[in-house]
């Protein structure tokens, strides 16, 4: 027998039948729309977090020096007081390593701390988060202005109260007037808006355009950190390939500063973005690994189901197989029918899986911030399962077809 003459009766049966077909399909459909809608919505969180997350949040090739790690999972209550014993990081230690870092890098310094924001017009907007920072920093985040221009150096370094602000900010704010030369007070201290920073977007569905960089040593830093203090010190290596090497300098400068003794550990924290994401590494792992397993379940299921749904075919077909055997139909030809019948019922069932999983992908990706992936290899993957159940589930239902003794097939009634 032909396959596409294999592949066009069973399509006639699943038409023909469609609320037993369904069914015959539930386990195959469900297996594959659970594998595509993890894999679409992993892969792209997966994307989201190493590709927008860090260049947000760290930078490219940065290394974030802090007292302590970003994340800090599974710390306990002892830990976590050594930790708020550590000294807090300053002013010094940044021009310490600006100073003595032999690897061509950009130092800067940053606080953070949240805040409501009161234009000159008497508007106001909730939820500023206020940065303190020296001007590097908007050359290592990448940030850009859409209107007037960024702090100065001189300006950071004698702490004036002028401010850049996200769009979101001055559009609450200010409307449709030009903020630039305009104030803005932030905890009651009035700064002088220089410029607007670029639209940004969202990340996690949190804004990134609603906020307010300030000089670090302006009045910003009676309240994003004590005085002299900072919460984070960002270096960013000039050469992407010297990374490593800035970040073991700056390990060692910080622990000459604080005397620690090569058998101490360190006091402070030294991360790159690879690090930092770490934890996202571990919970997708976790994800991969568990998901041929639960896959698998509902794989197996749907296999069983039609293969008892074929072992039904197979019965309620025994005079045909009867006639077609008299008419001198070899067994391996009947043995082909069954198995193709099978696989292309399964891949059916696999194809309607992959449709239903990329609906369900786009529709998390559209009514919440995590975004979905679709790779092309993870499609192909679900309609090969579907396909390999398929002939699975048909290998025995085909040979008790293909032994079918074609005298008493004709009988059969």
């Amino acid at each position: 027998m032909h396959v596409w003459e294999g592949v066009v009766l069973a399509m006639q049966q699943i038409v023909s039948q469609k609320l037993k077909s369904l069914f015959s399909l539930l386990g195959v459909i469900l297996g594959v729309t659970f594998l595509i809608v993890v894999v679409t919505v992993v892969e792209g969180l997966d994307q989201y977090v190493r590709e927008d997350f860090t260049s947000q949040i760290f930078g490219v090739n940065t290394i974030t020096l802090r007292r302590w790690q970003s994340v800090n999972i599974n710390t306990d209550e002892e830990e976590w007081r050594a930790r708020l014993r550590r000294q807090r990081l300053t002013y010094a230690d940044a021009e310490a390593l600006r100073a003595r870092l032999t690897v061509p890098s950009r130092v800067a310094v940053e606080s953070q701390a949240g805040a409501d924001a009161v234009g000159d017009n008497g508007r106001s907007v909730t939820g500023v988060q206020v940065t303190g920072a020296s001007a590097e920093l908007f050359e290592i985040r990448d940030l850009a202005v859409a209107r007037g221009r960024l702090f100065t150096p001189q300006e950071a370094g004698a702490g004036v109260p002028v401010v850049v602000i996200g769009s979101e900010t001055a559009e609450v704010v200010f409307e449709d007037l030009d903020p630039v030369g305009r104030t803005i007070r932030i905890r009651g201290f009035p700064y002088r808006i220089v410029g607007v920073l670029e639209e940004r977007g969202s990340l996690f569905g949190q804004s990134l355009d609603n906020l307010a960089i300030a000089p670090a040593r302006s009045p910003i830093q009676s309240f994003t950190a004590p005085r002299g203090n900072v919460d984070q010190i960002v270096i960013q290596t000039l050469d992407p390939e010297r990374l490593r090497e800035a970040q073991g300098e700056a390990e060692g400068i910080m622990r000459a500063r604080r005397g620690l003794r090569p058998g101490q550990d360190s006091d402070f924290s030294l991360e790159t973005a690879d690090e930092a994401i770490s934890f996202w590494d571990n919970i997708s792992r976790i994800l991969f690994l568990a998901l041929p397993g639960l896959v698998a379940i509902s794989l197996v299921v749907g296999g069983i189901v039609i293969m008892n749904i074929m072992l039904v075919s197979v019965l309620e077909r025994t005079r045909e197989i009867g006639v077609r055997k008299a008419l001198g139909a070899r067994r391996r030809d009947i043995l082909t029918q069954v198995l193709i019948e099978s696989a292309t019922l399964s891949t059916v069932g696999a194809a309607f899986g992959v449709a239903v999983g990329l609906g369900l992908a786009g529709l998390v990706a559209a009514v919440s911030p995590l975004p979905a992936a679709v790779s092309g290899k993870w499609i192909a993957l679900g309609v090969a399962l579907g396909m390999t159940v398929g002939i699975a589930a048909g290998v025995y239902p085909a040979s008790q077809a293909s032994k079918l003794d074609p005298v008493d097939a004709l009988r059969y009634e």
